[in-house]
């Protein structure tokens, strides 16, 4: 009886993997279309970060699902790198920023 019950709960995980697999799946879709869309670069950089978040749960969802340790190991060395690139173009876009203003403020004062 007890055997019973080890294959419904063994079931029931896996519908819920799959499920929020699925729902993950449309939120990095959505998130994908906010940075195409922008307007803003703060959207688009934002939905960046949220994308690599998301891929870092789904990659977690499914170590847990095929019971795969080392799928741990490369969700950590996706953060670190996620994270990494998210700070490189935020630089990148602050150094932009403040050259455009830079020349702004020359414009100015030869007007």
């Amino acid at each position: 009886m007890s055997g019973e019950g080890t294959v419904t709960l063994a079931a029931a995980y896996l519908f819920v993997y799959r499920a929020a697999l699925i729902i993950l799946a449309l939120m990095l879709l959505l998130c994908l279309i906010r940075a195409i869309k922008g307007p803003r670069i703060a959207d688009r950089l934002m939905s960046g970060n949220m994308m690599g978040t998301i891929v870092m749960v789904m990659v977690s969802i499914l170590a847990l699902q095929l019971n795969e340790g080392y799928l741990t190991d490369i969700c950590l060395i996706y953060a670190l790198i996620s994270f990494l690139a998210i700070v490189v173009i935020t630089k990148v876009y602050i150094g932009v920023h403040v050259e455009k203003e830079a020349i702004k403020e020359e414009e100015r004062k030869h007007d």
